[in-house]
């Protein structure tokens, strides 16, 4: 939010302006920060157009958490680290989320902490770590590795949906040239050879009739693929629905053995930076499951860590 405000400085100059800040209080204790005497502060009325602020990409947050490891790492105080890394930023969002966490540290709060006000860029994982790290006083290093998993993962997801995209393309672009062939060309070839009055293969005979079955049926199956598609979107926001589903594609030949592969490797790199973090067993192995997306699996590796924690073996549980 914004708040214009007057002050003065040490001098008794007197300047007015525009601050960005969570709340009145934060506002005031940045602009005291800056060593200025405020005169006056409310907030700024809306012009009625809303500006949109750019989205903070999974690169750029790489990015700060390597950079925050760098100069923590140089024995750089925290909130200089902050500040110079909030200054430095191309994008205003980020800076301004930088700017909130400095100031939460300013006024006693641990990282940690500071990061928890921001749950959907700074998820469990990477708040329990930090505070693993600051536990430990090995926060440079854990930041360093915080980043590397980051930039892995980030490498994987663009990897997979590139291959995605592929896939889809080469699927689109064959299912039109077959629809271009049955509506098309096939039904020409067929008036020559109904012409010259021959019999037709069996085989020709069926891409006949597929061809005559679309001509007359395509907006209507077009129409049943649509609906049974939003049909099939909303039965999965129902219940439990998803994770059955979840579950149905683990029996599934081919696909459920890769689904288990990605899940696993994910959980176990997952659960090994914790560990090597100094983070405990049982905490490591709740937080890993929340980086899966199968829920089946993320169900079957909490009971896994619930079995753990009172008192059975780890190769046991995990069997």
């Amino acid at each position: 939010m914004n708040y214009r405000y007057r002050a003065m400085t040490q001098d008794g100059q007197k300047l007015q302006g525009i601050i960005d800040a969570n709340d009145e209080r934060q506002a005031r204790l940045r602009l005291c920060e800056e060593g200025l005497f405020l005169l006056d502060i409310r907030p700024q009325k809306s012009s009625g157009v809303k500006t949109r602020r750019p989205r903070i990409s999974h690169s750029e947050l790489t990015l700060f958490t390597r950079q925050l490891a760098t100069l923590s790492a140089a024995a750089l105080p925290l909130e200089e680290s902050l500040a110079v890394i909030g200054q430095q930023s191309s994008n205003k969002r980020l800076g301004d989320v930088l700017n909130q966490v400095r100031s939460a540290i300013l006024e006693g709060h641990p990282l940690s902490d500071a990061l928890q006000h921001f749950p959907t860029l700074f998820d469990s994982l990477y708040r329990t770590l930090v505070k693993a790290g600051e536990k430990s006083g090995l926060l440079a290093p854990v930041l360093e590795k915080l980043a590397d998993y980051n930039e892995n993962r980030q490498k994987i997801r663009s990897k997979l949906i590139q291959s995605l995209i592929y896939l889809c393309m080469l699927t689109t672009v064959a299912i039109g040239v077959v629809i271009i062939l049955l509506t098309a060309v096939v039904p020409k070839i067929t008036e020559q050879f109904v012409h010259m009055k021959q019999q037709l293969p069996l085989s020709t005979r069926i891409l006949l009739g597929l061809s005559d079955t679309l001509q007359r049926t395509g907006p209507t199956l077009l129409a049943t693929v649509f609906i049974v598609a939003v049909g099939f979107w909303l039965w999965l926001k129902r219940g439990n629905n998803r994770h059955r589903f979840h579950a149905m594609l683990l029996r599934v030949a081919l696909i459920g053995p890769l689904i288990c592969a990605i899940n696993s490797a994910r959980y176990l790199r997952t659960l090994s930076i914790l560990q090597s973090s100094g983070v405990p067993l049982l905490d490591g192995m709740n937080l890993s499951t929340e980086s899966l997306n199968n829920l089946e699996i993320r169900q079957r590796l909490a009971n896994a860590a619930e079995n753990v924690r009172q008192g059975n073996s780890i190769h046991l549980s995990l069997e």
